[in-house]
């Protein structure tokens, strides 16, 4: 018995460790400049960065912890410097977003996970400056995405198209945040809350979650400038080795930039017949953008400009479609039993309640009837499309180029459904 008691008290002790782990800062060793150089045929080019620090309760720190809190981590922002390879620029040093954040409200103070669940979120919202957008970001993928006519309906559709996923995630707008919106975000938990500015009282509203990050970022408000810009992008491999690429930029940018679905296939020409109306047109512009900002291999389905469900991650691509699907249904059950019973789906007994819902969302198809469907890569075979076209989406948007993009392209044809093709897959590792 004394050693199972013993046992007992290790136990006891882990646990109490890893919960102080979570609540401590860890010292980094990281210096205060950074310099990347290129150099070629005796040119050489450097890029110089500083150490970022926030002021908090009298003391300058750095990065909470890296990804795990026994990582040191460092942040840096890019003070000078310049780089030109081939036709490719580097963008401009002091345009700063998520690397040089206005720390107004700290709580616990940011990690690394928070500065890079904030970029990931300006990574798509930089392509939606013309309306009130949210997106919410949760481990650098979107819980959900949406446009609105105001800041608060926006919100309101980003968080309710996800409402499990968004708990503890980061919330980033790119309007000033009104006290309609900010009374709706501090009922809820998030780590962070990012925007260009707060309206008056928005931040005692704010302060109710007290671990909760409340960022300014100034220069949302100027996203669009920083669209097609390109950075450097860094891998560091297992041996210390490194991948250097330039960073991902979306050449459709319009409806008009849309190709045309077609192929040819042992000397027969195939062609998708139907052309998206102006309302899918928008939402397959809507959903490549977003698509731009999650992991691959990644499907999505996306309408009336919000994100119904988002598979994430997956090895092959009908399997991620399924996943997309099934995180509709489960997503869109949950949404109906929140806010008619004001509890979640997986809480709700069963009985006539229940079966109401459940019969409710099956015949939605799971929000799905009507939706678009967006690949960031080809379909290898049709069984990826036909999982959407089964749900009764309306219209796909997908790179092309496959071998059997004819089959695709028949599976479209047969069910009334519109295609285009990008030309440019849109990958993110």
């Amino acid at each position: 018995m004394s050693g199972q008691g013993g046992q007992g008290n290790q136990s006891t002790k882990g646990r109490d460790n890893l919960k102080e782990a979570y609540r401590s800062i860890t010292q980094d060793h990281f210096p205060d400049t950074l310099e990347i150089c290129f150099s070629n045929s005796g040119e050489r080019q450097c890029l110089r960065f500083q150490r970022v620090t926030w002021r908090i309760d009298g003391q300058d720190m750095g990065l909470r912890y890296g990804e795990n809190p026994d990582q040191e981590a460092a942040l840096y922002k890019l003070v000078s410097g310049n780089l030109v390879l081939g036709e490719v620029e580097s963008i401009h040093p002091e345009r700063y977003l998520a690397s040089d954040v206005e720390l107004l409200q700290s709580g616990k103070h940011p990690g690394k996970i928070n500065i890079t669940d904030v970029d990931s979120a300006l990574n798509i919202l930089r392509y939606f400056q013309e309306s009130p957008c949210t997106v919410i970001v949760k481990h650098n993928n979107p819980c959900g995405v949406a446009l609105g006519g105001s800041l608060c309906e926006s919100y309101q559709k980003a968080y309710m198209a996800d409402r499990i996923a968004a708990f503890g995630g980061a919330v980033v707008v790119n309007r000033a945040l009104d006290r309609e919106t900010a009374e709706l975000i501090a009922e809820q938990y998030c780590e962070v809350v990012a925007a260009p500015a707060f309206a008056e009282g928005v931040l005692d509203i704010l302060g109710q979650r007290k671990n909760l990050r409340v960022m300014r970022i100034g220069n949302i408000r100027r996203l669009q400038e920083f669209v097609g810009t390109r950075t450097v992008d860094l891998k560091t491999l297992i041996d210390g080795g490194i991948i250097a690429q330039w960073s991902y930029a979306p050449r459709t940018l319009t409806v008009q930039d849309f190709l045309p679905a077609e192929a040819t296939y042992q000397g027969r020409e195939y062609r998708v017949v139907r052309k998206p109306t102006d309302p899918e047109a928008r939402d397959l512009l809507f959903g490549w953008l977003v698509e731009s900002g999650i992991t691959s291999n990644s499907v999505i389905y996306v309408k009336d400009g919000v994100t119904v469900g988002i598979g994430t991650g997956e090895q092959d691509r009908v399997g991620v479609a399924e996943i997309a699907r099934d995180k509709a249904y489960r997503k869109l059950a949950d949404r109906i039993c929140w806010l008619r019973y004001g509890k979640p789906y997986n809480l709700l007994a069963e009985g006539p309640e229940k079966r109401t819902v459940d019969d409710e969302v099956r015949e939605q198809r799971g929000g799905l009837s009507g939706a678009c469907m967006v690949s960031d890569a080809f379909f290898p075979f049709r069984d990826g499309v036909d999982v959407g076209i089964r749900e009764g989406i309306t219209a796909i948007i997908q790179p092309g180029g496959s071998d059997r993009d004819f089959e695709v392209i028949e599976a479209c044809n047969e069910a009334n459904v519109a295609m285009v093709f990008t030309g440019q897959r849109s990958f993110r590792h």
